[in-house]
């Protein structure tokens, strides 16, 4: 059992008004339509899946959190699976978030390779600042995404970037 399946039945309580803070300045930059598609790595609960009125999916590794966004969201998808590691066709989806959750992904640079891979259009990530690992996923996601702005929060930072990336960085997405 993971860490968050653990604190599954409390997670909408403990973390869901900072979450739609951020979705809130989230949904200043993006603007999805009701026919785009939108994938959220490492949706947790659904908070910031459900958040959007378009075509929507979630994967995140806790099967409680999983089960949770299934039972509280009739109108996305979700599944169990990890960032590193998605079902998805290349180029699936008109938009990428991950809120909060690279720093949980189990190999950060793999797991943006395959947001990228997936994602056909724009991306959005935010990062917990008092991350450990804050550094060198900031330096990932700027070396790798050509970033449209930078926006520091409280807690987290926000990247909006575009799909164009360097293939001599991720050469595995070039095949």
């Amino acid at each position: 059992m993971t860490y968050y399946d653990e604190i599954a039945d409390g997670y909408d309580d403990l973390h869901k008004e900072e979450q739609e803070k951020k979705l809130v300045l989230i949904k200043k930059l993006i603007s999805p339509s009701k026919n785009d598609l939108l994938l959220d790595v490492g949706c947790g609960s659904g908070i910031s899946t459900r958040f959007w009125d378009c075509d929507r999916v979630g994967i995140d590794p806790s099967q409680k959190l999983i089960e949770i966004a299934i039972d509280k969201d009739g109108k996305g998808r979700y599944l169990v699976g990890s960032a590193e590691s998605m079902p998805f066709k290349n180029c699936e989806f008109d938009f990428v978030i991950s809120v909060s959750a690279i720093h949980n992904f189990k190999d950060y640079v793999k797991g943006l390779q395959e947001m990228h891979r997936v994602g056909k259009g724009t991306f959005v990530f935010s990062v917990l600042k008092k991350s450990a690992k804050f550094s060198q996923i900031m330096q990932a996601i700027m070396m790798n995404f050509p970033v449209q702005r930078i926006i520091k929060q409280e807690k987290d930072v926000v990247f909006l970037a575009t799909a164009t990336l360097s293939k001599t960085k991720f050469p595995e997405l070039s095949k």
